[in-house]
């Protein structure tokens, strides 16, 4: 007999947690379900333990960085068994502390993975849930290279958890998460390679500050190869060997370790979608604007699982969830905005992007002036010996609205928050020029790039 419930959320993640604890406030009964440790990627195997590496590595630059200016350094170095032993402190907890407060708000939980075999009722192990509803926030998975030899290859979520960080480490993709973990890798020790089949890596990037990040990253022996793909991965007997073809010219390139850095997939073609009637391509379930289901009014999708115009950031899949339980709850009356969201590249220095870029403004017809330099002269980049730094701002004219703002540079990632807002919120350019900030900070800059 099936068990039945008024929600019914696959995963539990930022989305899916979401969404089950406000449903659950308002009196429904709930079960989240998933096949992995509970908590979601961000928390265990994506933004947080990554971040943690990532602080190790910009206290190693930094200090590199200041060399000759005060600061001695030769005997700083990045002991990886340590560092990783911290990182799981804050991993490693996740899952149990997650289920305890699925216990205490009295959501069900459920391991195993879901199924559907009807309309909104799923099948978990020899259990058959029920649901008046069903979130899919299942998140993404690494997507299939479709190349010989993909067996051999290290997901980034293995990548986070090596007890030991091999001396060659080649990176099978020019995105997020080959130039995180290669700005670690290296400040490591590691030989790092990044292999990368366009001509342009970043790609949601401005090209002129990732152009700055591509220099800055072979200076520190990144070997970025550009257009540049893997054709097959082969085991040898103390060495991975990848074959990959330049320009029409076949080539080899050996390594102690290969990582998938190349895209990653919603995770939900495994669930018997059409089994419920939910329409789904490569990008995830197809959702209206109210994140439910064209095809089937009883699912919802939130997250990295769903189609919809958000990018796949972890704030995205939080507020995407807030919205899905809004419609749940009152029916459907919100519609997310997704106008002003920042994302981030956590390579030393960052670089961090929000809003429209140079080439999306032009191609929407808007009428703009651009303010940008490259900073390494300016005061905030000299104090620590910062190199690459830039900035570029898009602002419309006749509005004065800030189109989109890109950065690079030391607490860029933070800085770029200051520009979310004003796009957000409908700040002009003027607005944001003449706030008085604490100075000498980052943000203390910010009029200076209007």
């Amino acid at each position: 007999m099936a068990l039945k419930f008024d929600l019914v959320a696959l995963g539990t993640g930022s989305a899916a947690s979401a969404v089950a604890s406000r449903c659950r406030s308002a009196g429904w009964q709930v079960a989240v379900v998933d096949s992995r440790p509970f908590g979601g990627t961000c928390a265990l195997r994506g933004c947080d333990p990554k971040k943690v590496l990532v602080g190790a590595a910009q206290l190693a630059d930094w200090g590199r960085r200041m060399k000759g200016n005060g600061v001695r350094t030769e005997r700083m170095k990045i002991d990886w068994p340590e560092l990783m032993r911290f990182k799981r402190t804050f991993t490693e907890p996740v899952p149990k502390n997650r289920e305890r407060m699925f216990a205490k708000a009295g959501i069900e939980a459920f391991h195993g993975r879901a199924r559907f075999v009807g309309q909104s009722t799923v099948q978990v192990g020899e259990e058959v849930l029920e649901g008046r509803h069903v979130v899919i926030a299942t998140g993404q998975r690494p997507a299939d290279l479709k190349i010989p030899g993909v067996e051999y290859l290290t997901t980034s979520e293995q990548f986070l958890e090596l007890d030991e960080l091999p001396q060659r480490i080649l990176f099978i993709g020019g995105g997020y998460i080959a130039f995180e973990f290669a700005h670690v890798a290296v400040r490591v020790g590691s030989h790092v390679t990044v292999l990368h089949r366009g001509m342009r890596p970043l790609e949601l990037f401005d090209p002129d500050l990732v152009e700055q990040i591509v220099t800055g990253s072979r200076e520190l022996g990144i070997d970025i190869q550009l257009g540049t793909e893997a054709k097959g991965v082969e085991k040898g007997a103390s060495r991975y060997v990848v074959h990959a073809s330049t320009a029409g010219q076949q080539g080899t390139f050996e390594a102690d370790m290969v990582v998938h850095a190349a895209g990653r997939v919603p995770e939900i073609d495994d669930l018997n979608l059409d089994v419920a009637g939910v329409e789904w391509d490569e990008r995830g379930v197809r959702v209206n604007e109210f994140l439910q289901s064209v095809s089937n009014p009883a699912v919802y999708a939130a997250g990295d699982a769903a189609a919809s115009a958000g990018p796949p950031l972890t704030p995205v899949a939080s507020y995407e969830g807030m919205i899905v339980a809004e419609n749940l709850l009152k029916g459907n009356q919100q519609r997310p905005n997704y106008q002003g969201i920042p994302t981030v590249v956590f390579t030393i220095p960052p670089l961090a992007s929000v809003g429209l870029s140079e080439e999306d403004a032009r191609g929407q017809g808007h009428k703009f002036r651009i303010e940008k330099e490259m900073t390494s002269a300016w005061y905030s980049s000299r104090r620590v010996a910062e190199k690459y730094s830039g900035y570029k701002v898009i602002v419309e004219e006749g509005t004065d609205r800030i189109l989109g703002a890109h950065l690079l540079g030391g607490e860029a990632e933070e800085v770029i928050n200051l520009f979310a807002v004003a796009i957000r919120s409908g700040m002009s350019a003027g607005d944001l020029k003449h706030m008085l900030f604490a100075y000498p900070t980052h943000g203390s800059d910010v009029p200076y790039m209007l």
